[in-house]
């Protein structure tokens, strides 16, 4: 069997050692979290906000309840989350990396959101929750980043709540031929010339949109959740599949 130090994983197109994967996506995620939102609107359209407003609607969070946004960056759906807990429930954010958090806890507090919300740098390979705490996780466009997907999946499924559910929100396979290459297209040729633009950054913004085509498909993520013991799992195509939204209970 390899020693771990000489598996590699996928960093865009690129092959890297597993153990380096982590500070990559780090490094990424340092260079870009102060112009994250308004790249995340041009990348988008704007569309972004509905697929996350949707993402909302499908998560069932009620006053009282215990929420974790993992990836949860600068905290878009934290913020929508706190309102509907209420004083008496709680949203953790959660970001492995500690610019993206500073960013979401500066923005949250500047919207008046404190009290219900803590933060946490956690990976989520490993998240540090004890079993059976959440009634509602989600994951907005971070598990692509992640190094093992199925022992993260597996991580969420230990800290839910029987009866509670999963949310994956992530890029995924545009349905038609024709939507796929013109995706290809923005992906490869806009995207980094917009990030080079905006954030000065035209390298961390070609990783991303690699790291959208070496994402599993919508069938391969829904089988990886099944894989670790969620239930009732299913996906819903958005904007032709560009993005998908998978959904997973535990019983």
């Amino acid at each position: 069997m390899q020693d771990d130090q000489k598996k590699t994983t996928d960093f865009g197109f690129k092959e890297i050692p597993t153990d380096e994967k982590v500070q990559a996506v780090a490094q990424v995620f340092h260079s870009v979290a102060a112009k994250y939102d308004i790249m995340n609107d041009l990348m988008s359209g704007g569309v972004h906000r509905l697929w996350k407003r949707h993402t909302i609607s499908q998560s069932g969070v009620r006053a009282g309840n215990c929420v974790l946004d993992i990836a949860g960056g600068t905290g878009d759906l934290t913020l929508k989350f706190s309102r509907l807990v209420g004083s008496e429930g709680q949203v953790i954010l959660a970001d492995i990396n500690d610019s993206m958090l500073k960013v979401g806890r500066d923005k949250l507090a500047n919207q008046g959101i404190v009290g219900n919300v803590k933060f946490v740098q956690a990976n989520a390979e490993a998240l540090p929750f004890p079993d059976d705490t959440f009634d509602c996780i989600t994951i907005a466009f971070g598990l692509r980043n992640v190094t093992d997907k199925s022992k993260a999946l597996a991580s969420m499924y230990r800290v839910l709540k029987p009866g509670g559910r999963l949310l994956v929100l992530e890029f995924s396979k545009p349905e038609s031929e024709l939507l796929s290459q013109v995706y290809d297209q923005y992906s490869f040729r806009l995207l980094p010339a917009m990030g080079k633009l905006i954030a000065n950054d035209a390298e961390s913004y070609r990783y991303l949109a690699e790291s959208i085509r070496m994402h599993p498909n919508q069938e391969t993520l829904k089988g990886m959740m099944d894989d670790v013991g969620f239930e009732r799992t299913s996906y819903q195509n958005l904007t032709g599949g560009i993005v998908a939204l998978h959904k997973g209970f535990k019983f």
